[in-house]
């Protein structure tokens, strides 16, 4: 859905923007939202991002809740509609990707998510839940880094959900996070699809 050298993690995408709606139904809400191309779920709902948002248990109902690579939104959005008392920051390199996050908020009326770029986020921020479809393709260094990043800023009894496809590495990165201070399980699985649960270790 990229124009040649350009990909849905750039800073800023080069392939021509083309708008369309596309509708997220789940149980307890519907969401009209603007794709474009350059951003991940260009015209779709991704079928990982809807598995975790069908799977994942209720976010915490208060404090700063964090989605790391919004997109157009879906994750960030359904957060903050079943955390209306909480603070969700939408994070995403790509600035084309905060630009429709912050018009899907203002669409479906939901005041509670700050969209930013990462380096935005304040140092002192610790998130009570991160839910997560995060890009995997930026490579398995650039990955680690990105993580360790985030899972650092966890309230010491938050947690993380993130899910991954098996061809990707989702069982490897279980192992990864497990090994590197953050014990992780596989919470559901459909499709190739791992929902993964991730905690801080307990000192």
């Amino acid at each position: 859905m990229a124009a040649p050298g350009s990909h849905y993690f750039d800073e800023e995408p080069t392939t021509e923007s083309a708008p369309r709606d596309v509708s997220l139904l789940l149980p307890d809400m519907n969401l009209t939202l603007r794709t474009d191309r350059g951003v991940f779920g260009y015209n779709r709902i991704d079928a990982g991002t809807k598995l975790l948002l069908l799977k994942a248990p209720p976010p915490s109902a208060t404090g700063d809740l964090l989605d790391i690579g919004c997109g157009t939104g879906a994750i960030a959005l359904t957060m903050a509609r079943r955390a209306p008392n909480a603070t969700v920051w939408a994070i995403d390199v790509n600035e084309r990707a905060r630009d429709l996050c912050a018009t899907n908020a203002e669409l479906n009326g939901i005041g509670n998510v700050r969209v930013c770029s990462p380096d935005d986020v304040p140092a002192d921020v610790r998130f009570a839940t991160i839910w997560s479809n995060p890009a995997i393709r930026i490579g398995k260094p650039a990955l680690h880094e990105m993580l360790s990043r985030w899972f650092g800023c966890l309230t010491a009894d938050g947690e993380a959900l993130m899910v991954v496809h098996k061809h990707l590495g989702g069982d490897s990165l279980r192992a990864w996070l497990t090994e590197n201070g953050y014990p992780t399980t596989r919470l559901a699985s459909a499709s190739g699809y791992r929902i993964l649960r991730s905690t801080r270790s307990v000192l």
